[in-house]
């Protein structure tokens, strides 16, 4: 056994929690390690769907535009179609991904992001490469076997590939973010809930000039109701964009309790020609592999000095497209909580509120993904296809709905019903950013003492900004001279910020008065923000003269109406249950 290598954190896994959560940490300036057993990043498409909360994530950690430079752009993302093939039958569409105008409205005012399709082998090395410019150090072809723990530290075992042996790295913590089969959370002991296998899919990744189908109606997903499209795996056949308009990647159930099929080129291009609907194209099969449905969430993130991020606690489908989103924000919520600790800012408790404000997120997530599949089958049900009978059978219900009868016309009325409510799966904007820390649950979220008004709209589908404490602080376009700035880019860069206004200025004095180091905005007219279109003063919920403090992460974390008696003492008090220091 080799002599131990030392850092300050680990991060097992690369892939988008390990890679996000060392590019935060670099940035921070906490020394941390990555190790991955693979020889290289991600050499398949997977995760691609990103949100607008991940893209300020981006934004905040400096790689926004060098992920927008390999993303597909949102316009091209959201024509999801309903078909029988590509070349088939077109069935309905729903605009998605923020593309129907009022929601795309409602995207350009939650947020300076946009949101974008970047395949999973485009996304890590724009994180990776970003981390290791900046201090990480990331080793491949590196086997975790094991870990122990103490009082001050992790010491874990692993397997180097190449030389064949063994050595141990020293850590003060250790991150899993080993992905959906996470070694390191079984060793952690977490307790889960739901589970896992519930349903076979097979990825088919394949290259063909598909211009002549999809240009015309640009889309990431076009979802294909044929035969044997309800046994298993996501509710139907996907063909799914992955560089518009000659990279693809299929989705195609199978059995589960019968196993997998042998994933042959001749079985993979029979799927392909399925639901293509073209046998002339030329098509070339890049690689297929098997995988299951998962139904399952962690109760609890960390044990110890041992967390887990990502796939490792939260493992779904890819319905509403929320998992490298999910992980990359699991990842950034923990990075400032460990800096914060490991330089003596904050206390160890700080810690535990991770899993506090994260566990129900992932919860949520694991649950709205499955729960989207089952929301699949009224489409199939309005053309009486989920019954067992002949592909003509299928082929004869669904050509019956151009018929001029009464009975047609309901069944057309019914299709439409069922395609318009997959909008719970395309455009859930709610799902996206209404995340809420509770005060009740996490002590980085200090109560302001105001009963919760909840949503006033349905909040899977419609962001609703708010500046409660444990909300994401909301987005306005503010100005600073020449310069026009969202409210978000003033805050971040692994700092907490205070935000006032004309009157503020006990707040001012209180937050430069301590320690830490905490950023200060003033915006008011003739201050160094000014709000000229009054968005911010719509926004913020408090007077002039109060306050929010916002974590490095974006999230408010206190906020007082007005102006204090003490601000100092009122700050001092609420930093130290947010510190874990009262």
């Amino acid at each position: 056994m080799h002599t131990d290598v030392v850092t300050d954190v680990l991060i097992v896994g690369s892939g988008p929690a390990g890679a996000s959560a060392a590019l935060a940490l670099s940035t921070y300036g906490v020394r941390n390690m990555v190790v991955t057993r693979y020889a290289s990043l991600a050499d398949t498409p997977r995760a691609h769907i990103t949100n607008q909360r991940t893209m300020e994530v981006l934004r905040d950690l400096g790689v926004e535009q060098e992920a927008l430079a390999k993303a597909t752009p949102q316009h091209l993302m959201g024509n999801t179609t309903f078909c029988t093939s590509l070349a088939g039958e077109e069935l309905g569409r729903v605009r998605s991904w923020g593309n129907e105008p009022l929601v795309q409205a409602a995207h350009e005012l939650a947020s300076p992001t946009v949101m974008c399709d970047i395949p999973q082998h485009l996304m890590e090395p724009v994180l990776v490469d970003a981390a290791v410019a900046r201090g990480t150090v990331l080793r491949h072809s590196t086997v975790y076997k094991s870990f122990t723990q103490d009082a001050d530290g992790v010491t874990v075992t692993v397997e180097d590939r190449v030389r064949g042996d063994e050595y141990t790295i020293r850590a003060k913590y250790l991150i899993g973010a080993d992905g959906g089969r996470s070694q390191v959370a079984e060793d952690a002991g977490l307790p889960m809930g739901g589970q896992m296998g519930v349903a076979g899919s097979i990825n088919i990744v394949f290259d063909a000039d598909l211009s002549k189908y999809t240009a015309h109606r640009p889309s990431t997903l076009y979802w294909v109701l044929a035969p044997g499209a309800t046994v298993g795996g996501i509710g139907a056949g996907l063909v799914r964009c992955v560089r518009p308009w000659t990279e693809w990647l299929i989705v195609w159930g199978y059995d589960v309790t019968a196993g997998a099929p042998d994933l042959t080129t001749e079985y993979a291009e029979s799927v392909v020609r399925q639901l293509i609907g073209d046998d002339e194209i030329p098509v070339t099969v890049k690689s297929s592999s098997a995988w299951t449905v998962n139904e399952m969430y962690a109760e609890t993130y960390s044990s110890g000095r041992v967390f887990c991020a990502g796939d490792a606690v939260h493992r779904h489908p890819p319905s509403n497209g929320l998992g490298s989103n999910t992980s990359i924000q699991d990842s950034y919520n923990l990075a400032w909580k460990l800096k914060l600790v490991l330089d003596g800012t904050a206390g160890p408790r700080l810690l535990d509120t991770y899993t506090a404000e994260r566990a129900p997120v992932g919860r949520q997530i694991v649950t709205r993904a499955n729960k989207s599949i089952g929301e699949t089958a009224p489409i199939f049900e309005a053309l009486d296809g989920l019954t067992p009978q002949t592909p003509e059978q299928l082929w004869a219900n669904i050509a019956a709905r151009k018929e001029a009868t009464e009975a047609a016309e309901k069944q057309r009325a019914r299709l439409r019903d069922a395609i318009a409510h997959k909008v719970y799966e395309f455009n859930a904007h709610g799902v996206d950013l209404n995340q809420r820390y509770s005060a009740g649950s996490s002590a980085a979220v200090v109560p302001d003492g105001t009963p919760d008004p909840g949503f006033a709209r349905d909040p899977e589908l419609y962001h609703q900004p708010s500046s409660r404490p444990g909300a994401k602080l909301p987005h306005a376009w503010i100005t600073s001279g020449t310069r026009t700035v969202s409210t978000l880019d003033t805050v971040g860069k692994g700092r907490f910020t205070l935000l006032t206004g004309i009157g503020g200025e006990g707040w001012l004095r209180a937050a430069r008065a301590r320690s830490l180091d905490i950023a200060t905005v003033v915006i008011g007219p003739g201050q160094e923000y000014e709000d000229p279109y009054g968005d911010w003063a719509r926004l913020r919920e408090v007077s002039d003269a109060g306050a929010l403090l916002v974590r490095p992460d974006g999230y408010v974390a206190f906020r007082h109406q007005s102006a204090a008696g003490d601000p100092d003492e009122v700050l001092a008090r609420a930093l130290g249950r947010i510190l874990g220091r009262d």
